[in-house]
């Protein structure tokens, strides 16, 4: 696996955008003999940044072990390759509401297994999408009328984000994200459950796994969470995630300053305004996607729309400022203990977390004999690949989970 440098980009559905309107002009080249802030914030000799990249490091990636890549090449197979797109008014249509300890609306979909008779195996487990920063629920209609043709597919509206609740002066920070996923699995699912998650979903998702495993061991209560899919997991909730980079401690200061005028509501409105924007969004999502195809104007409203939610700029504000939350590392030897399966499906073309940073550095030195965890390079790929290449995605996924079927859960 080439483990290069890649130009990283800040502005993903994995994090904040807020540095692209403050450093837009600080990005564009000096006159300093050709050295211009971009080619200081060259990520390891990557590929040559564009017009839109900046601040190259702003997170970095859990990259667990086991790694098989996988090309970008269209599948022939009908279950994996088959893109079974779910109409966004069908979505809407279904959702529902869930009272978060009884008083915070949350929006959740689900869609009940086919009627297909090998799905009807009572050991295939249900499964919750978790979305990353900026996204919600429809981000995986391209997933789910696939995976609910032999699963009961849930997907939730992480608080602050999509049709939930954004509550006017709510603290958010990951392990809040975290407890509502455990809660929504005791309310709503009540069953062991797979989580798949992308971006900072994948980082709630590993701290939702985590605790619930330190729990259970405890208490011998039964497992809620049966697998782990992470799809491009962040190191934190936002940019000071990961200080052990040198690219991060040169940019500290800066970052501080930034933090500091978003907490100054004319400032923050000012530069949410202009991040929400329909361009910015587009220009956003082609930097960050591998597949320029799947940048179309649904996902574009997908999401812009819940911009315009009153809370949501208290939500972007709480988000980019607040604490990042506990690393990846930290958490993964609680998961590794308890021998839950993860598999972890990898963008190369992710700008945004790239392969090489320190989480990801870890993660690919985990033993490689753990037959529990597995790794999925994809080629081509960028930050979001469920939405970006969703065929190789279900290549790797349903076979994956297909194993559940054949073990009997305690």
């Amino acid at each position: 696996m080439d483990l290069t440098g890649r130009a990283a980009h800040p502005l993903s559905l994995g994090l904040p955008p807020v540095h692209l309107q403050f450093l837009e002009e600080q990005s564009r080249p000096s006159k300093h003999k050709g050295v211009g802030i971009r080619s200081l914030l060259r990520y390891g000799g990557g590929k040559r940044l564009n017009n839109r990249t900046i601040l190259p490091f702003f997170k970095n990636s859990v990259i667990p072990t086991t790694c098989c890549a996988a090309k970008a090449t269209t599948s022939t197979g009908a279950a994996a390759g088959d893109m079974l797109e779910v109409d966004l008014r069908e979505i809407k249509d279904k959702c529902k509401k869930w009272n978060w300890k009884g008083r915070y609306a949350i929006n959740y979909f689900v869609s009940h297994s086919s009627s297909d008779p090998h799905s009807s195996n009572p050991n295939r487990p249900p499964i919750l999408l978790v979305h990353g920063f900026g996204a919600s629920i429809p981000h995986w209609r391209r997933n789910i009328r696939t995976l609910a043709q032999i699963y009961t597919v849930y997907a939730i509206d992480l608080i602050g984000f999509g049709a939930s609740e954004k509550p006017v002066g709510f603290s958010y920070t990951m392990e809040k994200w975290a407890e509502l996923i455990l809660d929504f699995l005791d309310e709503i699912v009540q069953e062991p459950t797979v989580l798949i998650g992308n971006s900072v979903g994948s980082l709630a998702c590993v701290i939702a796994a985590a605790s619930a495993s330190g729990a259970e061991a405890e208490s011998n209560n039964k497992a809620r969470v049966r697998g782990l899919v992470l799809l491009n997991c962040a190191g934190g909730m936002n940019n000071k995630a990961i200080t052990d980079d040198w690219r991060i401690k040169l940019f500290l200061p800066l970052l501080w300053l930034i933090d500091f005028l978003l907490k100054q509501r004319g400032i923050a409105s000012a530069i949410f305004e202009r991040v929400k924007q329909r361009d910015n969004i587009r220009n956003i999502l082609l930097s960050v996607y591998g597949n320029k195809e799947s940048v179309d104007e649904e996902l574009v409203e997908i999401i812009m729309e819940p911009t315009c939610d009153p809370g949501a700029l208290d939500a972007f504000v709480s988000i980019v400022t607040g604490p990042p939350g506990p690393s990846p590392v930290q958490l993964m030897p609680t998961i590794i203990s308890s021998s839950l399966p993860l598999l972890v499906l990898w963008g190369d073309e992710d700008p945004f977390t790239p392969l090489d940073g320190p989480i990801g550095k870890y993660f690919t030195s985990l033993p490689s004999q753990l037959p529990y965890v597995t790794l999925f390079v994809l080629q081509g790929v960028g930050h979001c690949p469920h939405d970006d290449r969703p065929d190789l995605v279900h290549q790797k996924l349903l076979p994956w989970l297909d194993h559940f079927s054949t073990v009997t859960h305690t």
